[in-house]
């Protein structure tokens, strides 16, 4: 999965693809790259971002949607907690929805998507807003066991059919500050989490404050995203499905030679 950023303050590449434009080309590239999904993203969801409403962030991704829908051979993601941008951007030819908070900050997000046939990427956060998230870091981070439990808890909320072509992604980064032992105590449980939940799982570690801590000092993005191989390449060995990445020109070669059978 390509990250897809159409959006002017995201953590690593804010401001970089905000014409419509310049994302459409980088969509396109990271396609040609080897990107299976497109993640396409209008509302920066770092502890420092503001958010924006649905009529800004519509703004902003559907027309990038409707262009790569049309231009690639990519499933389209709407990277969104939005129920109404989730509903236009279908409209407009995405088949996945990733939802990073999986329901919590929009409750009807879950009949939004099953009304669709859209796949539902259902994230691990705690809390109703990126605020209230974020600003309870600092409070006991959860154990793999935890992020199990709630988001079963969380998938059982949708319908048969709904949790039939759902993915989950136990949050990265949500709530778990940068904290190496907790976000990697969760890369590693991707087979965990698949087992117990019963659904495949996305890792998106790509460029998280966990790998600054690893590397340590003040990493460039270059090293940041070396690093995010490093990652990526653990979390499918423990089980993940799909992997979330900014530098998919990286990644895919090496995925590609390290999944070779």
């Amino acid at each position: 999965m390509g990250v897809v950023n159409a959006t002017p303050d995201s953590f690593s590449d804010g401001g970089q693809f905000a014409d419509v434009a310049a994302a459409v080309a980088h969509g396109q590239q990271l396609w040609r790259d080897g990107a299976d999904i497109l993640d396409v993203g209008g509302e920066a969801t770092n502890p420092r971002a503001q958010p924006v409403d649905a009529e800004t962030e519509c703004r902003r991704v559907l027309p990038i949607v409707e262009a790569l829908a049309t231009t690639t051979n990519a499933i389209i993601s709407i990277d969104t907690t939005k129920a109404d941008v989730a509903r236009r951007a279908i409209a407009a030819g995405a088949r996945m929805v990733n939802d990073v908070s999986g329901g919590r900050f929009d409750p009807t997000m879950l009949s939004v998507v099953a009304d669709s046939d859209a796949t539902y990427v259902l994230g691990h956060l705690r809390g109703t807003s990126l605020a209230e998230v974020f600003g309870h870091e600092n409070q006991a981070l959860p154990s793999l066991n935890d992020v199990i439990a709630e988001l079963s808890e969380q998938l059982a909320k949708a319908s048969p059919a709904l949790r039939a072509r759902t993915w989950v992604d136990p949050g990265l980064g949500f709530g778990k500050g940068g904290s190496v032992a907790c976000n990697w105590e969760l890369l590693l449980g991707s087979g965990e989490i698949a087992r117990q939940v019963g659904v495949p799982v996305l890792i998106g570690a790509s460029r998280k404050r966990f790998l600054r801590s690893l590397v340590g000092g003040e990493p460039t993005v270059a090293a940041l995203d070396a690093a995010t191989v490093g990652a990526c390449l653990a979390a499918v060995t423990a089980g993940a499905h799909a992997v979330r990445v900014h530098n998919v020109a990286l990644l895919h070669p090496a995925l590609t030679v390290y999944t070779h059978r």
